[in-house]
């Protein structure tokens, strides 16, 4: 470490002696102060280093979210081991796939993953140990992570720089398999500094930590509260009731959400009765009707919107009544400019391609350095989003590259081509055309658009219940069309602008 480099586990000391009794993290009925948690980040970095653990070495993680989860993401930066945060949504197949692509040395895994981690371990010769992460019966060939937690606890200076790997998010799958994006502990900090600046936490706030922490918005979402000294009530999974009561309980401040989420809590307070009047920041992607309806609710409290990606994390954020539909101005650590198909920047009111210089971009996608110098060309991080600016300098979302094109439901990401492409397994299905199309409820729905193998009979939902056998049940369809043929473009590709002109309504 050099006399520039301030990391992670640096803010998990200095909370430690300076906010030492402090409630730190929540989970069920154990409560750490600060104190309490950077004891507990040495004693298992003591552990992972006895049992074999160097830095770079990866440790995957397939479990619910825990108090475990965030002490094990503490003590891998102490000793500089990446995390490797693994999407429990995933199916067996797409877990092997993923721990196979960055071949950790060491796998976690909740109770209820320990067969799918077994299964996708078996032929991966790197992994020397798996461990249960939390409660539940251990099963063969597993280890209880309590062992790895030592008292004996001996220092030793490990040379960590702030722009060292820090945890690896697996993205959604471009051309059929997802890309594990590298966040160094510099990326992570200088966005903790951001989300502090632009909702003004201090160490009084309080994160009620729902979403999953494989996912980069629950992750530094908890990150940011922490580094300031406020509070994380982790929850395993997203629970209306279950949101609400610890609002009340733990006076929570801060939540970050994606749609079903924010109706689901409104609809769920309406048939109790619950004091959330503590909220004041609620970020993330939702209904303008629900955002409203919460902002009636709860007048104190400030939704915000943002344009953020895995590899960029918060490019840009605003309060959404400061010019709704926007998605904020540039954060005061990112450049942001716009380019068209040949890197030329556009002028203001057009769309072109958001393009990124900031701290808060990735290192690289994880073993794929042609994609990351293609991602990275002429010095900027090109995000495959459009969008355009206004007069005052505030950029307006407009839609997705072709070549980049995703569907968001219920803030995942799911790239048309890896459904696509399932879909193709399938003998009686001869083509397709995956689109998103708006949903009430989840913000974007899948729509897949299919003609049959002349001769072939299908069922919508066989072929629904195909995919979501396949991969994670969140990238099946909602909705199956069956089509005599799909329209083409002169170089015999399928016109997806005009398959969405046909059936993009919504449904």
């Amino acid at each position: 470490m050099n006399v520039h480099d301030f990391t992670i586990y640096d803010f998990i000391c200095r909370n430690a002696e300076l906010n030492e009794k402090q409630d730190c993290l929540v989970f069920k009925e154990r409560r750490l102060s600060f104190g309490d948690y950077k004891e507990k980040c040495d004693q298992l970095a003591a552990g992972l280093t006895k049992a074999g653990i160097v830095k770079g070495d990866r440790i995957g993680v397939v479990a619910y979210n825990s108090d475990d989860y965030m002490i094990l993401f503490g003590a891998s930066a102490k000793i500089g081991a990446i995390v490797l945060a693994v999407n429990w949504r995933f199916q067996p197949e797409e877990v092997e796939y993923v721990l196979k692509d960055c071949t950790p040395k060491m796998v976690f895994a909740g109770e209820s993953f320990q067969e799918t981690v077994a299964t996708a371990t078996e032929n991966l010769a790197s992994v020397e140990g798996k461990y249960l992460m939390g409660e539940g019966n251990l099963k063969e060939g597993f280890t209880d992570m309590v062992d790895l937690f030592l008292n004996d606890i001996i220092e030793t200076e490990i040379d960590i720089s702030a722009d060292d790997g820090c945890v690896i998010i697996h993205t959604a799958a471009v051309e059929g398999h997802p890309r594990g994006a590298l966040l160094s502990q510099a990326n992570l900090v200088y966005n903790n500094l951001l989300t502090m600046l632009q909702c003004g936490l201090n160490k009084n706030d309080c994160n009620i930590g729902f979403l999953p922490l494989f996912h980069v918005a629950g992750l530094t979402n908890a990150l940011a509260v922490m580094h300031v000294g406020g509070k994380n009530v982790i929850a395993e999974r997203f629970d209306a009731e279950e949101t609400l009561t610890l609002i009340e309980k733990e006076k929570g401040t801060i939540f970050f959400n994606f749609a079903p989420i924010l109706g689901m809590i409104m609809d769920k307070y309406e048939e109790g009765n619950y004091d959330i009047s503590s909220m004041k920041h609620v970020a993330g992607i939702d209904s303008p009707e629900n955002i409203k309806r919460f902002m009636k609710l709860v007048p104190g409290c400030t939704c915000y919107t943002g344009f953020a990606q895995t590899e960029a994390m918060g490019v840009s954020r605003a309060p959404i009544m400061e010019r709704p539909g926007c998605a904020g101005k540039p954060s005061v650590l990112t450049k942001v400019k716009l380019f068209d198909d040949y890197d030329k920047e556009v002028p203001v009111g057009t769309p072109g391609e958001i393009c990124v210089r900031s701290p808060t971009v990735f290192l690289g996608y994880w073993g794929l350095e042609e994609d990351t110098a293609y991602t990275f060309r002429n010095g900027w991080h090109h995000t495959g989003d459009i969008g355009k600016f206004d007069e005052d300098g505030y950029l307006w979302y407009v839609k997705r590259k072709a070549q980049k094109e995703l569907i968001k439901p219920g803030g995942e990401n799911v790239y048309p081509a890896e459904v696509e492409k399932t879909i193709l397994e399938h003998e009686s299905v001869k083509e397709v055309s995956v689109i998103g199309v708006p949903d009430a409820k989840w913000g974007e729905a899948i729509k897949a658009i299919c003609v049959l193998v002349p001769g072939k009979s299908l069922e919508a939902g066989k072929l629904i219940e195909f995919v979501g056998s396949k991969i994670a049940r969140y990238k099946k369809p909602q909705q199956v069309v069956f089509v005599d043929s799909l329209p083409k473009l002169d170089s015999g590709e399928v016109d997806r602008d005009q398959v969405k002109k046909d059936h993009g309504g919504k449904f």
